[in-house]
């Protein structure tokens, strides 16, 4: 017998944390902060990951949660980069306004 809470104790709170995340990247016009929103909607994907692998009993879907926070690492240094760039050129740091990037 597991320890702990159910797996649909987990699911409620991944999807919160989705949710919290969706509307982050909906409503903000920062691009920080729309970062910060994927960063909490790959965590929640993380998390419902690793609660089924837990249900299953095998690794498999902790493993690919690995995988997502690998991918997850290389957006945020892309994206923080991006940033850094277009406030040092004094863009506009408005997601709704900075279409194109050029240089």
């Amino acid at each position: 017998m597991m320890d702990g809470p159910d797996v649909g104790w987990y699911l409620i709170v991944a999807a919160i944390l989705f949710g919290i995340g969706a509307l982050g990247v909906m409503l903000r016009r920062s691009p920080l902060i729309v970062l910060l929103s994927l960063e909490i909607m790959l965590n929640a994907a993380n998390l419902t990951l690793i609660a089924f692998a837990r249900q299953q009993g095998d690794l498999d879907g902790q493993i690919f949660a690995l995988a997502v926070m690998a991918v997850a690492a290389a957006e945020v240094a892309i994206g923080l980069g991006l940033i850094v760039a277009m406030a040092r050129r004094r863009m506009l740091l408005d997601v709704d306004q900075a279409s194109a990037l050029r240089g």
